[in-house]
């Protein structure tokens, strides 16, 4: 689904931070996160915990996967998934790899068949979503745009009203048990603003996390996008990149090597608010044939 940001005002411009009214700001930075390359070492879980002093979750063992955080949440601002599944990942051509950074490698022949099932395995965070709905609702302004397009909750300001959580089309944001405020990924906010990384793609060892400057990793996932169909891989596709989605386009986004459902991903999201506006104005037009309905009534009561 494409926004129409030009027709519709509530929405924000393609550059997020100025419109916010950040002039002269940094460019745009999120995530690009490959799946590919995730081995679900759940690194990027326990250092997103240490840095930012996120409870633990509760470690939800079922004995049927290795997903003990199940989702993301108000404890759980990074969520590696495992799935497995009784489908080939592809036949790889002999000769024919390409690790993180897009160099080129070798492996051996396969024998020209594939492998009887596959784990997928994703880490999940916040989008950090060009059209944030988040943003729309708060009455309190806690959640803020950065100048770096990111955004993030101060939980000082945040008075629990919740108004956010159903606003977010992926589920992202929720209110910690006890707190009654709301928590997520602040993309280390912190830690970049003394020239650091964020703390998930620092302790990544694969580089599945990767990140930059948004439009360098976009152009990074288009070129690792074709090296995975050139090897086989024609399920590989990219979510969240695309700037005329639903929402946007997301500030984190990813290679998936399957449909986004089966990581638990909206489809097609869109931003929840985007027919606000409409709203607001149908209400208002109604509120004006109700007021001259009464002025009518009271002028004809009139002797």
């Amino acid at each position: 689904m494409t926004v129409d940001a030009a027709a519709n005002p509530f929405f924000e411009s393609a550059d997020p931070a100025g419109s916010s009214g950040h002039r002269h700001h940094p460019p745009r930075v999120g995530f690009f996160t490959d799946t590919s390359l995730c081995i679900g070492c759940k690194a990027c879980e326990v250092a997103c915990k240490e840095w930012n002093h996120v409870p633990e979750d509760g470690l939800n063992l079922t004995g049927m996967s290795y997903d003990n955080t199940g989702g993301l949440g108000a404890d759980s601002w990074r969520h590696v998934a495992f799935i497995e599944q009784r489908k080939p990942l592809g036949v790889q051509e002999p000769g024919l790899f390409h690790d993180a950074a897009g160099a080129a490698g070798t492996v051996a022949a396969s024998g020209g068949q594939p492998s009887e099932f596959r784990w997928l395995m994703a880490s999940d965070v916040c989008k950090h979503c060009t059209h944030a709905a988040c943003l729309d609702v708060c009455p309190t302004g806690a959640l803020f745009r950065t100048e770096l397009g990111t955004v993030v909750v101060q939980e000082d300001i945040c008075n629990g009203c919740g108004y956010c959580i159903p606003a977010c089309p992926y589920g992202v944001i929720a209110q910690r048990q006890g707190d009654g405020r709301a928590w997520k990924c602040t993309l280390c906010y912190d830690r970049l603003g003394v020239g650091m990384e964020p703390a998930c793609a620092k302790a990544c060892p694969t580089d599945s996390i990767q990140f930059g400057v948004l439009d360098e990793l976009r152009q990074r996932a288009d070129g690792r996008l074709a090296q995975l169909h050139q090897a086989g891989i024609a399920d590989a596709r990219l979510y969240g990149r695309d700037p005329d989605d639903g929402v946007g386009g997301d500030g984190a986004f990813f290679l998936l090597l399957d449909e986004p459902e089966v990581y638990g991903l909206p489809p097609d999201p869109v931003v929840t608010t985007r027919d606000l506006p409409d709203m607001w104005k149908h209400v208002g037009v109604a509120a004006a044939a109700l007021a001259a309905a009464a002025a009518a009534v009271f002028v004809g009561r009139k002797p």
